[in-house]
């Protein structure tokens, strides 16, 4: 039993050797790593070498790369039985900061396997032209933009994930010192610690709905300490629009389930003189077969307050929704809207549009 199983090991050991051993076309190294590259300096080339260890001349047919930023060049003639050829991958770094991995796909008149050969390595620029698509710029980092939208997050214990990338834009690492001012609900990561110059990175925005406690849409501010001696502190805003979550339910649970029914869902106030205001009163009813809570209403302006008169409803019981609307200082046509915020799992989330003309 042993003596097979030492047999086994062998046999398993010895195998992928004969595989390599069994190419036709035999490549001194399969992947070659360039290191760091500056952009400015241009494109850059390696050459693989490879063995004919088939016993008939072997010739290449075509080399395709992944990018159209490599150029291959290869050994046009038939490489005679025990003779070596060449296979050059010319890099161009014009435009592509940060870490690159590339392949070019060898085939030859051998058989149909092809060789897959890679190259790989950091470009490093300190161009405007390599950033352009960083325009938001925050000492010596740029990024696409210094704010972040979760859009919808539910009101769950869980964090939702969204990530911030940017690029060191100057001529010195920047570190993340790993110290942030952010609220209780929102944790911050930034991948890698240390960027070097015209390496890109991340900063991980992770948001606990149930943690912010709070409904609708709402804006916080971050932010994280760095060394840049030339603006240390890199300040973030991250919005958020926060609802309830809901389980699935099955069809006979909905049938008892509440249902929150508003009779306006568009309202008119007509003229409305300067400091003075609008109120207007609608009626809501639970159509369902649960008890109904209004769990939060609000306007999305200072200038339009919404309160109900009853937070829960019995089945078949009514309530009534008071907008008041105060131009303020404003003029013209004025379009806002009243969110309400209910346990009715099929529509936890109603509008009430409110229109005006200020005079």
């Amino acid at each position: 039993m042993k003596r097979a199983f030492a047999v086994g090991l062998i046999i398993s050991m010895v195998t992928p050797l004969f595989a390599q051993l069994a190419k036709p076309v035999r490549f001194s190294e399969e992947t070659f790593d360039f290191g760091t590259i500056p952009e400015e300096d241009g494109p850059v080339t390696h050459t693989f070498t490879f063995t004919n260890a088939s016993d008939r001349p072997v010739m290449i047919l075509s080399v395709k790369p992944s990018c159209g930023c490599t150029t291959p060049e290869w050994s046009k003639e038939p490489v005679l039985p025990g003779k070596t050829g060449i296979v050059k991958a010319q890099f161009d770094p014009k435009g592509r900061p940060g870490y690159f991995h590339k392949s070019l796909t060898v085939t030859t008149d051998f058989d149909g396997q092809p060789v897959t050969l890679y190259i790989k390595g950091q470009v490093s620029s300190r161009s405007a032209a390599a950033t352009s698509e960083y325009p938001a710029v925050s000492g010596k980092l740029k990024f696409r933009s210094l704010s972040v939208n979760l859009g919808k997050i539910f009101r769950k214990d869980e964090y939702t994930q969204r990530n911030i990338d940017f690029i060191n834009a100057g001529d010195k690492p920047v570190t993340y010192l790993g110290k942030s001012d952010a609220p209780a609900h929102i944790r911050v990561e930034v991948v890698p610690k240390t960027i070097q110059p015209g390496q890109r990175g991340e900063i991980k925005i992770g948001y606990n709905g149930l943690k912010k406690g709070q409904y609708g849409f709402h804006h916080d501010k971050i932010t994280l300490y760095t060394d840049d001696d030339s603006y240390p502190n890199k300040e973030f805003t991250v919005y958020a629009t926060l609802e309830d979550y809901f389980i699935p339910l099955s069809a006979q649970e909905l049938a008892t389930a509440p249902q929150l029914y508003i009779t306006e869902t568009n309202v008119d106030l007509g003229n409305i003189r300067a400091k003075q205001s609008s109120v207007k009163e609608i009626v809501f009813t639970n159509v369902g077969k649960s008890v109904l809570e209004i769990r939060n209403i609000q306007g999305n302006c200072s200038c339009l307050v919404a309160a109900v008169d009853k937070e829960r409803l019995n089945p078949g019981e009514s309530g009534t929704i008071r907008i008041t609307f105060t131009p303020e200082d404003r003029k013209g046509t004025q379009t806002k809207a009243v969110t309400v915020y209910s346990n009715d799992p099929q529509h936890p989330v109603q509008r009430v549009m409110v229109a005006g003309y200020a005079e």
